[in-house]
């Protein structure tokens, strides 16, 4: 992946985030996952790359569009002139994190799409996984066999903070009512969310952000998304499979992870040497803006990021619609 794609797969999240965008609040995340995915997967072949899905619309789902072994992108219609190539690239896609806060018009709802060289995207199983993210200042400091003060302990250290200065994300959900209690026990405050725990991951590798690190179980795929992020942003994920029944470690094994009780760091889950990053946001987030509609045309806002050359760029679009001038509003 040599030529910078970057831009390119820009504007498929922006697509994504847009399509969308059309649906926030109308009670339905169906209507507003189907519009991302079929934008998302539209735009994705005019992109110049020999593309596979390697972390898609889920494992076991028969998706018709951006399901795992999808050929996409302009080298699954066409063909260049002999001894030419496009390149081959592998893509996890999430074309609509928080299909829920679209739906119900909340924030943090986002696109996101990480590529990378062919084989350096782990092809994770559609399982939980034990996460815990942090930003670059902590990201040797912490391990997810710690306990949450130790590892809340560290974090403070790392940035010369107390305990009770931290802010730590974890997903509102019955299983982790304990974890909860464990954080609360040490002092530090909690946000809690209903959703997007890949969102809330980025953030928290942000400095400046006002979140320090994301505690909790999530899905695997989001996990790999993830830690492309934290290869560009030099935050950390430590993450580990949840392994509840027989036939979790078999598909596990079936899509090659011999050991299902290894922890995974970033580079383990995202191992290619060039990732590309890029997410748009839908609705109102803590990085991003959502998605504006006014009468000249559209205005997005979206992160890209890259890990070589290392590079992270905030860009702030606005779509023409029509061929008249458009009023630009600050």
């Amino acid at each position: 992946m040599k030529s910078d794609l970057s831009l390119d797969f820009l504007r498929v999240v922006e697509q994504a985030a847009i399509a969308c965008a059309h649906t926030m609040g109308q009670g339905d995340r169906h209507k507003s996952d189907q519009a991302a995915v079929e934008a998302m997967r539209q735009s994705l072949d005019t992109v110049p790359i020999d593309g596979t899905i390697v972390i898609g619309e889920g494992e076991r789902d028969e998706a018709p569009m951006l399901y795992i072994g999808e050929k996409v992108g302009m080298g699954a219609h066409q063909k260049l002139p002999f001894g030419i190539e496009f390149p081959a690239v592998d893509i996890a896609v999430d074309p609509l994190e928080g299909t829920n806060l679209c739906a119900t018009g909340a924030g943090n709802a986002i696109a996101v799409l990480a590529a990378s060289s062919r084989g350096g995207l782990l092809h994770a199983p559609d399982l939980y996984m034990e996460k815990l993210v942090v930003g670059a200042s902590a990201k040797h400091a912490v391990s997810l066999d710690a306990s949450v003060r130790e590892n809340l302990s560290a974090i403070a250290r790392c940035l010369e903070r107390r305990i009770e200065d931290l802010v730590v994300v974890v997903l509102e959900r019955p299983r982790h009512e304990a974890l909860v209690e464990e954080i609360r026990s040490t002092g530090a405050r909690i946000r809690l969310i209903t959703d997007g725990d890949l969102s809330a991951g980025i953030t928290a590798a942000v400095v400046g952000s006002g979140v320090h690190a994301v505690m909790g179980t999530g899905g695997a795929p989001e996990g790999v998304l993830t830690a492309a992020a934290m290869r560009c942003l030099n935050g950390e994920i430590y993450a580990r499979l949840v392994i509840r029944k027989p036939e979790d470690e078999e598909r596990s094994r079936a899509m090659g992870i011999a050991d299902p009780k290894r922890i995974y760091t970033s580079k383990d889950l995202a191992s290619g040497d060039t990732i590309i990053f890029a997410a748009t946001g839908v609705t109102e987030g803590t990085l991003m803006r959502g998605v504006r509609f006014f009468g000249d045309g559209t205005r997005t806002s979206s992160i890209v990021m890259q890990s070589d050359p290392p590079r992270i760029r905030f860009i702030d679009t606005i779509h023409v619609e029509q061929t008249r001038m458009v009023r630009i509003r600050f």
